[in-house]
């Protein structure tokens, strides 16, 4: 069979709010957040992936926006997958989410490449709009069993 069965998927739907210092503190704070939503839930998305994924959102939230307002990580596991948001009072978008950069990135350079790593390694990704600023978000799909890392 193709694709996850059904005894593979979580049977129900658990989400989190967590409110996260502006501060590059809040980075491996997040990672491990979302590394144990979805190991205690045994969750079948790629936990790698997903702390990676959001480590790069938290740290351009951190990066790219004013104030010393909390950052707000937002982990949703569904059946199908999980989505991972991270919600900052800046309302412009992200450059080049969603859309590929013109050029590779500079190799010599530290950063440039976390949106291209978001867009590559995710099955959607995107940004919304929020009251109180933006929200940035990635989805990744469940792994089938056969393909987990032992």
């Amino acid at each position: 069979m193709n694709g996850p069965t059904l005894q593979d998927r979580p049977a129900a739907s658990a989400s989190w709010h967590i409110a996260l210092p502006h501060t590059v503190a809040a980075v491996p704070v997040a990672r491990a957040l979302v590394r144990t939503a979805l190991a205690e839930l045994e969750h079948a998305a790629d936990r790698d992936t997903a702390e990676l994924l959001t480590a790069e959102l938290v740290a351009n939230a951190v990066e790219h926006t004013a104030g010393d307002g909390p950052i707000e990580l937002v982990v949703e596991l569904l059946p199908s997958g999980c989505q991972v948001e991270v919600h900052d009072p800046d309302p412009a978008p992200p450059g080049n989410l969603t859309r590929p950069a013109d050029g590779d990135p500079d190799p010599w350079q530290e950063h440039g490449r976390g949106l291209l790593l978001i867009r590559a390694l995710s099955s959607s990704c995107g940004h919304r709009p929020t009251d109180s600023g933006k929200a940035v978000w990635f989805r990744l799909p469940v792994v089938p069993a056969q393909r987990r890392p032992t």
